[in-house]
């Protein structure tokens, strides 16, 4: 479980191929420890740490990870967005993600407005009804809170520590976005209908 607030901006050393699997090596941040079987949000998946050394960390993608999110685009040098799992104790500082991506959003619009900026995303209309104006969802692991949202697209406001920070300050119009609806609104959802049928 993680809290959609990035740690750590870092960037991807090298990726392999074996069979249907993707291995993906990420540079370690400097002051960050990881051990064996640690689970890391990059870019909002949840990642078991495979292997470790002292500059970097390796990850391994199953084919369904590969087709549900953007991890398929990953290439050397790519920023990516770390986050470590959350320790009981640990402030809840944005909301809860659990680094389970439902769907891949298409960023097609990004407007300047001072120092931050507003993205639009597209996403399948089906996810729709679970974002609304004023809530929380994880656009790349990042706890953001939804401005708008119309039928088939919403949008968010970046200030300029989520630009600074993340790899949306330099993520650009048709970039592919891994998204993460509110579980909670996911629950009520499924509660809803349960108690309906």
């Amino acid at each position: 479980m993680f809290t959609g607030i990035i740690k750590g901006l870092s960037k991807i050393e090298r990726i392999s191929q074996k069979k249907n699997s993707l291995f993906v090596f990420v540079k370690r941040p400097k002051d960050w420890k990881i051990g064996l079987g640690d689970s890391v949000s990059i870019n909002g998946v949840c990642s078991t740490v495979k292997t470790v050394n002292k500059k970097s960390f390796e990850v391994e993608y199953m084919p369904e990870t590969i087709r549900k999110t953007t991890v398929g685009n990953f290439r050397k040098g790519r920023l990516v967005n770390l986050e470590k799992s959350l320790k009981l104790g640990d402030l809840l500082s944005g909301h809860i993600v659990q680094g389970h991506i439902d769907v891949r959003g298409k960023i097609t619009e990004v407007e300047k407005e001072k120092e931050s900026k507003v993205m639009k995303i597209k996403v399948p209309m089906k996810f729709i009804k679970f974002i609304i104006k004023k809530g929380s969802i994880a656009v790349d692991g990042i706890s953001l809170t939804v401005v708008d949202t119309k039928k088939d697209w919403f949008t968010v406001s970046l200030v300029s520590y989520t630009l600074e920070h993340t790899n949306l300050g330099s993520i650009q119009k048709g970039e592919k976005v891994n998204i993460e609806i509110d579980v909670l609104a996911k629950y009520l959802n499924k509660l809803i209908k349960t108690i309906n049928n």
